[in-house]
């Protein structure tokens, strides 16, 4: 069993750091299943993996809680906070197309594409379109630079961006959605803070569909596999505290080119370890 926590705890550390830099959590767990398996059955196995992403998302929740809770008190009663409303409004606007095809389409898409194969390209042709986008919008001035400058009309099309992620794993749903607004003029800082906002209600409602449908096949968890579920979460939480820190300060001076190349090379191995 302490072999198994310690596995829990590797796949942890690299949800937490793959779920929030641009560079695909998905194609980085694959890796690691191939070297390091669970001792738990595949339906697990398949909720496991999403379900994880929860202790990334409390992450988020917890950093960002001032800006994410939308109430204040006021005359002793609660009352939205100044453009709170509009915020919220905007995040599910851009959730919805992504929402769709998730609950449409989940099972065939991991049957098409959750593959090595699939995933190393996504990785690589993503990291080629950051170097490119980072190389044309350089030294241009961003026109949106905080959240509350964001359009219902960017919000759709950073959701539509988000699509690509929901269809093609491998793609990085925070690669997807940073790379959408970078395109349309907003700035690195908060690009990633939407994404980060964006990535509350998706995760969680990937993460309660795939629980519903483990309880809908009827199988039962062991203890040994609740532990693993909670140990790996707890993990992805801890590690994603510290990987959102750095990436917000990361980006203050610098920009994604680095992520592109990094994909590229994750992709490239990929394709040459497990093909």
């Amino acid at each position: 069993m302490l072999i198994e926590i310690l596995k829990a705890v590797l796949f942890g550390i690299v949800e937490g750091i793959t779920e929030w830099l641009p560079i695909s959590s998905t194609g980085h767990m694959i890796l690691v299943d191939q070297f390091v398996h669970l001792n738990v059955s595949a339906d697990f196995y398949k909720m496991f993996e999403v379900v994880i992403q929860l202790g990334a998302i409390m992450a988020v929740v917890v950093l960002f809680w001032n800006k994410l809770w939308p109430f204040h008190v006021k005359n002793e009663k609660p009352a939205w906070k100044d453009g709170a409303l509009s915020m919220w409004l905007k995040i599910i606007v851009a959730v919805i197309p992504a929402a769709i095809i998730g609950v449409l389409f989940d099972d065939k898409i991991d049957e098409l594409f959750y593959h090595p194969v699939p995933v190393a390209i996504a990785l690589i042709v993503v990291g080629v379109l950051f170097i490119v986008v980072e190389t044309i919008m350089k030294g241009k001035k961003p026109s949106i630079r905080n959240i509350g400058q964001i359009t219902y009309k960017a919000a759709v099309i950073i959701g539509l961006f988000q699509v690509l992620a929901a269809v093609f794993p491998g793609t990085s749903r925070s690669g997807a959605t940073i790379i959408g607004a970078l395109l349309i003029g907003v700035s690195r800082a908060t690009a990633a803070e939407f994404t980060f906002f964006l990535a509350v209600p998706v995760m969680f409602g990937a993460s309660l569909l795939k629980v519903i449908k483990y309880i809908a096949a009827g199988v039962a968890m062991t203890g040994s596999e609740f532990v693993i579920l909670v140990i790996g979460t707890l993990v992805a939480f801890i590690v994603s505290v510290f990987v959102i820190k750095f990436l917000m300060s990361y980006i203050k001076k610098h920009d994604f080119k680095v992520f592109g190349w990094y994909r590229i090379v994750l992709g490239i191995l990929v394709l040459l370890i497990l093909r």
